[in-house]
């Protein structure tokens, strides 16, 4: 396995600046955001370290030397849109820009993009399904044609009263993925693993390494911490009673979490991704949460 770090956590730095620091901190590889540019939409979106938009040979021949000269391979490209939101036109818009991912993730030869499914989240399941077959076929098909792999990351988004009650993404269960996979069996259609998402859901994190062996196509490190006192007040269909932390500072089993991904041969990468506030005061304040992370997760990553 390679520890690595998800960018959109130092978006002021240049791709270069993010490798130069990876290399420093002992950081074998990142996933590399890859949003448009312009105006983010919420917390931890609109990054761009590789703009797809605008990417010819000149692109890819400076981003592979970039990568050589400070020996920190890109992992993924990242992009983590809604691609089911209810407005038709914002979905074709994520889907052309999922495929220009798509595309420079094969021609830079990584062969990985991560990404969301998605949801209409005042829709019922069976109607978001409908949405799921006819912008979900065509993208995976499109990947298939690249030979580059699809990681779902398993995320509900659901986070606020403005996504209840279904969150912004489909991919959040084992029940879910299964019909996903049976719907699209594709090789290069997987998931982009995880925890801290399936610990506050109370699902067995461990038991869906094993399940779903051959579809983690990438992972990320992100702990959950449930807050006791908001859970007493608001109960579990209640909101804000759990929240993201660093690894090994919430929930999450990590030497559990490990031994499954070695138990299945997992030998890919396993990203960073810092969403805990109490180190968003400043960039210097991320810089340590991301080596605070890898002193606690170089015991499990060589």
């Amino acid at each position: 396995m390679q520890l690595g770090f998800v960018t959109a956590i130092v978006p002021e730095l240049s791709l270069e600046d993010v490798l130069s620091f990876a290399a420093t901190e002992g950081f074998r590889c990142v996933e590399v955001m890859c949003w448009p540019v312009g105006k983010a939409e919420r917390r931890y979106a609109g990054v761009t370290h590789l703009d797809v938009t605008s990417f010819g040979e000149r692109e890819i021949t400076r981003t592979q030397e970039l990568s050589a000269k400070y020996g920190v391979q890109i992992s993924s490209l990242g992009y983590y849109p809604n691609p089911l939101c209810s407005d038709p036109t914002e979905r074709a818009t994520y889907a052309d820009h999922l495929r220009l991912v798509i595309e420079a993730s094969a021609r830079l030869g990584i062969g990985v993009v991560t990404t969301f499914i998605g949801r209409d989240h005042v829709k019922s399941f069976e109607e978001n399904w409908k949405l799921f077959d006819s912008v979900w076929k065509p993208l995976i098909g499109f990947a298939d044609e690249h030979n580059v792999k699809v990681g779902i990351e398993n995320c509900p988004m659901l986070f606020s009263e403005d996504e209840w009650p279904g969150g912004k993404n489909l991919a959040v269960s084992p029940e879910i993925w299964r019909r996903m996979f049976n719907a699209i069996p594709s090789k290069n259609f997987g998931l982009n693993f995880d925890p801290s998402h399936l610990v506050w859901q109370k699902i067995d994190y461990v038991r869906a390494i094993h399940e779903f062996k051959d579809r983690i196509v990438h992972v990320h490190a992100k702990d959950d911490k449930t807050v006791g006192d908001r859970l007493y007040d608001r109960g579990i269909l209640g909101l804000g009673w759990h929240i993201p932390k660093l690894p090994g500072f919430g929930d999450v089993q990590w030497n559990q979490f490990f031994s499954a991904l070695t138990d299945i041969g997992y030998r890919g990468p396993v990203c960073v991704e810092v969403e805990d506030r109490a180190y968003e005061y400043s960039l210097e304040g991320r810089k340590t949460a991301l080596r605070q992370s890898r002193e606690f997760l170089k015991q499990f990553v060589v």
